[in-house]
């Protein structure tokens, strides 16, 4: 039977703290070193889903890792090493409080703004006339907030970022210049792989002086990729991109009335549903990389992963 790792409680040699995030549990370790054990936790409209999806923590740590190492040339990432398929372990970082959302096409979020009159997403102009999922004239940060437990984050333009003193001039042309280099790069991959990148976030933090990319990237919950085949067609048909992203879990919370809103309650969720969505998860891993993704047995998530990194910091105390 498939089981989904929903909760962690590990004790770690070295271990500081640890903080539960929506789906990742991030353990602080001395020598400023993070632990960040990706769960099967799901969360959608900053809601914490009630059923985790098997695989789902190996699929993304996995795919991250892989991301992060074939985007190293262009920025310093935090990644030190994976002790276990669904743990990374790195260099402790202070995350800045926004972050860098790179858009090259008009959908999601930004496409319901549109829709509603907006002409002006976070300082960035978006031309009159433009359907859902077209391409924007070019590729656009577009930063939110990095909100607080509970809360949603919030869009803000480069000018109000600077003017409320949350990220300082010369660091925020950093970030520019890596997010949009990023985004190029997860471009290319992903044209190789028959794919469009439509939008993703990057996050960034800093130590001793240098800016890191942190967290994950270019996975299902950090990106929208819609398939290249037939997107011109279906775009000029005004018809529904095919696509790979954590948007057919907010299509289906929608459709069953549910925005996260007070009042509202998450639907059911059933064996089927909770398939369908580790097999989605699973499709775009096997799409974005050309390999076939081994499924890690569950039957012993919580002792592996405890065996596993604990051997790793042992190592590193001892080398």
């Amino acid at each position: 039977m498939k089981k989904a790792l929903i909760k962690t409680d590990y004790h770690f040699p070295g271990q500081l703290g640890v903080y539960h995030g929506k789906v990742r549990d991030v353990y602080s370790l001395r020598g400023e070193i993070l632990v960040m054990v990706a769960t099967d936790r799901i969360s959608a409209f900053d809601v914490v889903l009630p059923e985790g999806i098997p695989y789902k923590g190996q699929m993304l740590n996995q795919l991250a890792a892989k991301f992060l190492d074939v985007t190293a040339d262009i920025c310093p990432n935090w990644k030190l090493a994976v002790p276990d398929p669904m743990a990374t372990a790195g260099v402790r970082c202070e995350g800045y409080p926004v972050e860098m959302i790179v858009r090259g096409y008009l959908c999601g979020s930004a496409w319901r703004a549109y829709r509603n009159g907006a002409r002006e997403i976070c300082g960035v102009t978006i031309p009159d006339g433009m359907s859902e999922n077209e391409a924007l004239p070019e590729p656009a940060v577009t930063p939110t907030t990095k909100a607080a437990q509970g809360a949603h984050d919030e869009n803000i333009s480069r000018d109000d970022i600077l003017k409320s003193g949350l990220v300082s001039e010369g660091d925020y042309a950093v970030l520019e210049k890596y997010a949009l280099e990023l985004f190029r790069r997860g471009t290319e991959i992903a044209a190789r792989r028959g794919l469009i990148l439509a939008d993703t976030k990057y996050e960034f933090g800093h130590a001793d002086g240098t800016i890191y990319l942190i967290d994950e990237i270019h996975t299902p919950d950090s990106s929208r990729y819609f398939y290249r085949d037939g997107y011109e067609q279906r775009l000029s048909h005004g018809e529904p991109q095919r696509q790979l992203s954590k948007e057919f879990v907010r299509e289906w919370l929608m459709a069953n009335s549910f925005q996260g809103k007070a009042g509202q309650t998450v639907p059911a969720m059933t064996p089927e549903i909770v398939d369908g969505i580790s097999n989605r998860y699973i499709e775009l891993y096997e799409q974005i990389t050309g390999e076939t993704f081994v499924k890690v047995d569950t039957g012993d998530l919580l002792s592996r992963i405890e065996r596993n990194v604990t051997e790793w910091c042992r190592a590193r105390q001892n080398p």
